[in-house]
């Protein structure tokens, strides 16, 4: 008992460090389920995340055999996975050899790869599900309430450094844009002055003629700024082709 604790604190501390930088989702969640598999003594445990534009996705996984894969990919569409996944709430079956008109698809084919029982458990930070984690026994019964009580709380502690990971990103790729749209203002201004002291356009004019040219030639306008400034594209040829039009 103690040995299991020690493994579970051991877990937890591994799910909650996605800050690091060579942090790999994949991997992670991979550990995840592989972790839920040994802790309480299950088959198999899967891990779905949504994916907006097709659903519910099969991200990762603690078996890599084809048949555990066809298993899983099932409940994109069929099951308890997703199911969870549209209520938020945790789906238990305890023994699926019952469970035909329910899970049509899902249920035989489990219990003909040897699985009695499945848990299916929410992935969600308040009003938000991001996916669901799926476990599965050879047993029928129920999972013991301390190791469903552990296994949310992995699936919670995931939860929230996944979506920490993301905002971490969200908030990188914005400095990224920011910085390039501030990096593209000073390149334009310079292209400006080169063609207002190379063509007498004033300032508007100028930034007009850049415009018009990036557009009449399908290139970006900071493009053209940057040729115009390190004279590989002439400034005579942009302010010809703008009194052109």
């Amino acid at each position: 008992m103690v040995q299991r604790e020690t493994s579970l604190a051991h877990t937890f501390v591994d799910v909650a460090d996605t800050l690091v930088d060579d942090f790999d989702i994949v991997d992670f969640l991979t550990l995840l389920t592989a972790r839920c598999v040994e802790l309480f003594e299950l088959s198999a445990a899967g891990l779905f995340l949504a994916d907006p534009p097709r659903g519910l996705r099969l991200t990762a996984s603690s078996n890599h055999g084809s048949h555990v894969q066809a298993l899983f990919e099932l409940q994109e569409v069929e099951g308890p996975s997703i199911d969870c996944f549209r209520t938020g709430t945790s789906v238990t079956c305890e023994d699926l050899s019952g469970e035909e008109e329910r899970w049509p698809n899902v249920a035989p084919a489990a219990v003909g790869a040897g699985w009695t029982s499945v848990y299916a458990l929410p992935m969600h930070l308040r009003a938000e599900v991001i996916g669901t984690l799926v476990l599965l026994r050879a047993e029928a019964g129920p999972l013991p309430p301390a190791d469903l009580v552990a296994a949310q709380a992995l699936a919670d502690v995931a939860t929230i450094g996944i979506l920490q990971h993301r905002a971490a990103e969200e908030h990188r790729l914005l400095a990224e844009q920011l910085q390039y749209a501030l990096n593209s203002r000073v390149v334009i201004e310079q292209a400006k002055g080169v063609l207002a002291e190379h063509s007498g356009l004033d300032m508007d004019g100028a930034f007009e003629a850049l415009r018009g040219y990036a557009r009449a030639n399908n290139r970006r306008l900071v493009e053209i700024s940057h040729a115009v400034v390190d004279r590989s594209l002439p400034a005579d040829d942009v302010a010809a082709a703008a009194k052109a039009t």
